[in-house]
C-alpha cells in the first residue's frame, strides 16, 4: 500500500495515500483497536447535513467564503450518497465525546473538496477540516447533534411506521376474532371466557401506548445540542448561529428540529437518550409478552393448546420431520432481550456527565440505533410473516370452553362462592360435567344450570 505523510498538532502521521481520512482518523485507527463495532453510517449521515448546514449559515454570517461553501456543499451532497463510506473506519470504542468521528468527518470532507478544487489529498488548502469545516462546531456539540438527528430521523422514518403496521393487523385480527369464544387463563391456569378478539385487543392497545411513549420522548430528542461548542457557552459562534443553523438543518431534512434551549445539559447529560431507551424498552417488554402468547396460543399442533395456526414458514427441525415451529416469535423474543439490555447500557452511560460533558456519547448512540433498527425490522417481520396469517382453530377453542371448570363463576350471583366451589370440586374430583355435578348436588336443575352458565354471555359485563 502506498502512504503520504500528513501532520496534525501532534506531528507527522503516515495515512493511506488513497484515503480521503487524514492523519487524527489514522491515529484512532492505531490507537483504539477494540472490537469490530463501527460508528452506524446513520451517524455519519446525520454529520454531513450539520457541516452541510453550518457550512451554509457560517457563509450567510460573512464567515465562510462563499467559494469555500460550495467545495464543501458538493463534498457533503457525496458523502449523504454514500461516496465515502468506507471513509468512515472508527469503532465505537473511542473517546467518549466522539472527538474522532467528527475529525473524520472533517477531514474526507476537507480532502474532498480540496479534491474538487485542483489541490491533492492531505493539503489542508483551500478547505482546512478544523477552520472550515469544524467552523463554529466542536465535537462536544456536533456529536449530540448527529445523535440527534441519526436516532429521531430512524424513529420517524422506520420503526414508527413498523409498529403502526403491527397495530393495525392486531386490530384487524380483534375484528376478526370477536365472536369467537376461548378460556381465559390467569396464572397459566383456566380462567373465566374472553373472546380471541379480547386478547388480540390488548396486544393492539400495548403497542398503541408504545408508540404514544415514544412520540412524546421525540420533543426532547429533537432538541439540538449545536451552537454550544466545547462546554455550552458558545464560544467561537456568531449570536445568531445556532438558531439559523437548525433552520437549515430542518430544511434539509423536514424534521421539525429545535435548539436545545440549555445547551450545557444538551452536551453534559442525554436524558434524551436515556428517555428514548426507556421507551423502547417498554416496546420491547409489551411485544415479549405479545409473542409469548402467541406462540403458547399456537402451541402443538396436537399436544399443546393449539387454539391458533401459524404461517408456515420453514421447517423447524433438521431431525424431526413435518415439524414447524413459532420461529418469528422466537427471533422477535431475542430482538426484544437485546432491547433491555441495550438500554440498561445506555442508563449507565447516560449516568456519566462529568460537569460540561458526557463522555459515553458512541456507546449510547450505538445501542440507540441498533435498538431502534432490531425493533423496527422485528416488528415488520414478525407483522407479515406470523401476525397476518394467524387463524383460529375454533374446534380446540370450542372443546376448552366445554370443558372450563371457570364457567362455574357465572354461578356465584345464584348459589354463592362456597356452592359454586363445592360443584367445581366435585366435578374435577369425579371428572363430570358442572351441570352433571350442580344436579347431583341439589343445587339446581338442568334447565336451571343452562341458563345460568353461557359462555358467551360472560364475556361482557352483567350479572
Amino acid at each position: 500500500m502506498e502512504y503520504r505523510q500528513e501532520e496534525d498538532s501532534l506531528g507527522q502521521v503516515r495515512v493511506p495515500a488513497s484515503a480521503y481520512y487524514g492523519a487524527q482518523t489514522q491515529r484512532s485507527r492505531e490507537n483504539f483497536n477494540i472490537g469490530q463495532e463501527k460508528i452506524p453510517l446513520q451517524v455519519i449521515r446525520a454529520y454531513g447535513i450539520i457541516k452541510k448546514a453550518a457550512a451554509k449559515v457560517n457563509c450567510q454570517l460573512g464567515l465562510l467564503s462563499r467559494e469555500k461553501q460550495k467545495l464543501i456543499d458538493k463534498a457533503c451532497d457525496e458523502l449523504l450518497a454514500g461516496k465515502f463510506d468506507q471513509e468512515f473506519p472508527l469503532v465505537v470504542w473511542q473517546t467518549g465525546s466522539g472527538t474522532q468521528t467528527n475529525m473524520n468527518v472533517n477531514e474526507v470532507i476537507s480532502n474532498r473538496a480540496n479534491e474538487l478544487a485542483g489541490e491533492k489529498k492531505g493539503s489542508k488548502t483551500p478547505v482546512h477540516p478544523n477552520d472550515d469545516v469544524n467552523m463554529s462546531q466542536s465535537s462536544n456539540d456536533t456529536f449530540p447533534t448527529a445523535m440527534s438527528i441519526s436516532a429521531v430521523r430512524l424513529i420517524e422514518e422506520k420503526l414508527i411506521p413498523a409498529l403502526i403496521e403491527v397495530k393495525q393487523i392486531l386490530e384487524e385480527k380483534s375484528k376478526q376474532f370477536e365472536k369467537d369464544v376461548k378460556v381465559g387463563r390467569t396464572h397459566l391456569m383456566d380462567a373465566t371466557p374472553v373472546t380471541l378478539g379480547q386478547e388480540f385487543s390488548g396486544y393492539k392497545s400495548q403497542i398503541s401506548h408504545g408508540i404514544e411513549a415514544l412520540e412524546k420522548n421525540l420533543e426532547h430528542l429533537k432538541e439540538l445540542a449545536l451552537g454550544a461548542t466545547a462546554v455550552g457557552t458558545g464560544l467561537n459562534t456568531h449570536r445568531d448561529y445556532a438558531e439559523q443553523v437548525v433552520k437549515e438543518i430542518n430544511s434539509l431534512t423536514g424534521i421539525n428540529f429545535t435548539s436545545a434551549p440549555n445547551k450545557f445539559e444538551a452536551i453534559a447529560a442525554h436524558d434524551d437518550l436515556v428517555k428514548t431507551s426507556g421507551a423502547l424498552k417498554t416496546l420491547a417488554a409489551s411485544l415479549l409478552k405479545i409473542s409469548n402468547d402467541i406462540r403458547w396460543l399456537a402451541s402443538g399442533p396436537r399436544c399443546g393448546l393449539g387454539e391458533i395456526e401459524l404461517p408456515v414458514n420453514e421447517p423447524g427441525s433438521s431431525i424431526m420431520p413435518g415439524k414447524v415451529n413459532p420461529t418469528q416469535a422466537e427471533a422477535l423474543i431475542q430482538v426484544c432481550i437485546q432491547v433491555i439490555g441495550n438500554d440498561t447500557a445506555i442508563t449507565v452511560a447516560g449516568s456519566q456527565g462529568n460537569f460540561e460533558l458526557n463522555v459515553c456519547k458512541p456507546v449510547m448512540i450505538y445501542n440507540l440505533l441498533q435498538s431502534i433498527e432490531l425493533l423496527a425490522d422485528s416488528c415488520q417481520s414478525f407483522a407479515n410473516k406470523c401476525l397476518k396469517g394467524i387463524k383460529v382453530n375454533k374446534a380446540q377453542i370450542e372443546e376448552y370452553l366445554k370443558e372450563s371448570l371457570m364457567l362455574v363463576t357465572a354461578l356465584n350471583p345464584i348459589i354463592g362462592y362456597d356452592k359454586a366451589a363445592e360443584i367445581a370440586n366435585k366435578a374435577y374430583g369425579e371428572d363430570k360435567t358442572l351441570k352433571e355435578a350442580a344436579v347431583e348436588l341439589g343445587y339446581l336443575t338442568a334447565e336451571e344450570f343452562e341458563e345460568a352458565v353461557k359462555p358467551g354471555e360472560m364475556t361482557e359485563p352483567g350479572l
